[in-house]
């Protein structure tokens, strides 16, 4: 698995990396298997097995950081975005509807951003539990930091204290598309992440409820890089790849 730090990368452009690894990898797939579906038809044999076309995929594991940007994704609503079009201009923030899913988000400077591009017919076909292992990445992570992340009944996403009314705050948010078996987009963890931008939002569609920083938690600064080193490790470790 190839591991790209994009550093600081607006969001259009990094959305364009991630659509151009996609349509290599399904056209490598789609080859690849009308190599075999030739091959099944010159044997004429459809118990044929051959090794000549498995899928040599790429799968691929960025890290990134947004200047401040809203997404929106596929099943979001507009309402969910409290700032006018203009007033998102005077603040210097871009604004994009996206073709992930959930809802409305921010991300910003000192915020990880992973953009997992992976062929899940090379781990398994299950979406939900590519999502749960997503989770447990985050989760292990801020483990590391003495922060308990839990899951929340119904909502994507690593949560600090989720069965506690009141207290319930978010921490990293995920929103995910998959063509073919092919992922994209990801998740977004933050670090030291500014949250004032949250407040002009409802992050994640979702009504009263937090959110929240590694800083926040802790009260004090931690280091991006060492977070990203976790976080690959962590990967690495959920997903049984080895990480270059």
């Amino acid at each position: 698995m190839i591991y790209e730090d994009l550093g600081i990368i607006d969001y259009k452009s990094a959305w364009d990396y991630q659509e151009e690894l996609v349509n290599k990898n399904r056209e490598i797939k789609s080859a690849a298997r009308k190599a075999m579906s030739n091959e099944l038809q010159t044997a004429g044999n459809i118990e044929l097995q051959t090794t000549n076309h498995k899928l040599q995929t790429t799968n691929y594991l960025l890290f990134c950081e947004h200047p401040a940007v809203y997404t929106l994704g596929k099943s979001g609503s507009m309402k969910n975005v409290l700032l006018s079009e203009k007033e998102m201009e005077e603040k210097e923030i871009e604004f994009f509807k996206t073709n992930r899913g959930g809802d409305i988000t921010f991300h910003g400077l000192q915020q990880v951003v992973g953009y997992p591009i992976l062929d899940l017919e090379n781990f398994y076909t299950d979406i939900g539990r590519y999502l749960r292992d997503l989770e447990e990445v985050i989760i292990n992570t801020i483990a590391e930091y003495g922060l308990k992340g839990e899951r929340s009944k119904g909502e994507t996403g690593v949560w600090i204290a989720p069965g506690i009314i009141g207290k319930e705050r978010k921490i990293c948010a995920m929103g995910i598309r998959c063509s073919r078996w092919i992922t994209m987009h990801g998740f977004a963890l933050n670090v030291n992440t500014e949250l004032s931008y949250f407040e002009n939002i409802i992050p994640c569609g979702i009504q009263n409820k937090q959110v929240t920083s590694i800083e926040k938690e802790l009260n004090k600064k931690v280091d991006l890089k060492e977070v990203k080193e976790k976080l690959k490790r962590n990967f690495s470790e959920i997903f049984n790849v080895e990480i270059t």
